[in-house]
């Protein structure tokens, strides 16, 4: 196999974790020798238009035949069955998280998704997921059998370990400000914390979800937090660096999370971990490393991050583990391998 076409909806430029995993394998597989066509499918999955399927129909049928062909979850699992069957051709589907489980859905819209996904992955040749979390839910939920799935988690860079601030202590938390995110209960969280001197920067973008963001923006405020905490928008990677050299502990509310890549870039700068005993999280973060509070309560998050705010000991012996940790993750050239050798098997 010499290459192979990576069908994916939308702005690959955007700043979400599903994205930079698509970025960042196309890069690796290039930097690898292999030819990666990367083939834009409209912007509206999963809710796509019945315009917008006409054309993913045209611009997949004009696909070279022979060459193997991935395409992002965020559009496999809102294709309908008769249109990947009418390809006439093997699939593989990258899968960040399944699509009805993200926050903010009505029960008719989770409902549709969730029917809709486990009837296109019934047409994958192969389906590969990015944690084993994610695959145990596609084989349980989705009905995918064991030997069609593969997993490949994200891969890691090298990087320096955090320095901190220290004094205010500085928490970071990346993530998009959109309901799954749930920073409005990690605002919650944070306004338990009483008059201790800290700092909370929340970094992702403000403009996926416009009234999420008011949402958090009024809880910001009606808990007089205005002075510790400050959503920064989306950043450059630079700058995103600084801010984990700057953080003394890192902080996630999420609900739910297919990977988290967060968390492990956290790891890969030897950051103590509060998040949530959501998804993938628990398989992605060690215990040594982390406390997981439970999903969607503040008071138990708040009492995880109080507990390391009061015990800079425990913190200092968790950041020694991240990094610890961080040195067996894999690399994008791993993960890319795992791509390209599921591709390579894939029938013709």
């Amino acid at each position: 196999m010499t290459g192979f076409t990576f069908a994916i909806p939308g702005d690959i430029g955007l700043p979400t974790g599903g994205y930079a995993y698509d970025r960042r394998v196309i890069a690796q597989c290039r930097r690898a020798g292999r030819e990666v066509h990367h083939l834009v499918l409209p912007a509206g999955f999963p809710f796509p238009s019945p315009g917008e399927l006409a054309e993913s129909d045209i611009l997949l049928r004009g696909i070279p035949p022979g060459l193997p062909v991935l395409i992002d979850g965020l559009a496999f699992g809102a294709l309908p069955a008769p249109l990947l069957r009418g390809l006439r051709r093997p699939l593989a589907a990258l899968v960040h998280h399944p699509l009805a489980l993200e926050t903010g859905l009505n029960e008719g819209q989770r409902a549709a998704l969730l029917a809709s996904e486990r009837a296109a992955l019934a047409e994958a040749s192969v389906v590969i997921a990015t944690s084993p979390s994610t695959a145990r839910l596609l084989a349980q939920d989705y009905g995918v059998p064991g030997d069609r799935l593969k997993v490949a988690v994200p891969g890691t860079d090298p990087a320096p370990r955090a320095h901190g601030t220290g004094q205010p202590a500085r928490l970071l938390c990346v993530g998009a400000v959109i309901p799954r995110k749930a920073h409005g209960v990690l605002v919650d969280a944070l306004a338990t914390l009483g008059s201790r001197d800290w700092t909370c920067h929340i970094v992702g973008a403000t403009d996926r979800e416009a009234e999420e963001t008011a949402r958090v923006r009024q809880r910001i405020a009606a808990r007089g937090l205005q002075q510790h905490v400050h959503l920064t928008g989306a950043i450059s990677p630079e700058a995103l660096a600084q801010e984990f050299d700057a953080a003394d502990l890192f902080v996630s509310a999420s609900l739910f999370e297919g990977f988290g890549m967060g968390l492990t870039e956290a790891l890969g700068r030897g950051l103590p971990i509060v998040a949530t005993r959501a998804g993938a999280i628990p398989d992605t973060v060690p215990f040594t490393a982390s406390i997981l509070a439970s999903p969607n309560d503040a008071e138990d998050l708040g009492a995880a991050i109080d507990l390391l705010l009061d015990e800079p000991d425990r913190r200092r012996l968790m950041a020694d583990a991240a990094w610890r940790h961080a040195q067996s993750l894999p690399s994008w050239a791993q993960t890319a391998s795992i791509i390209l050798g599921a591709l390579r098997e894939m029938p013709r």
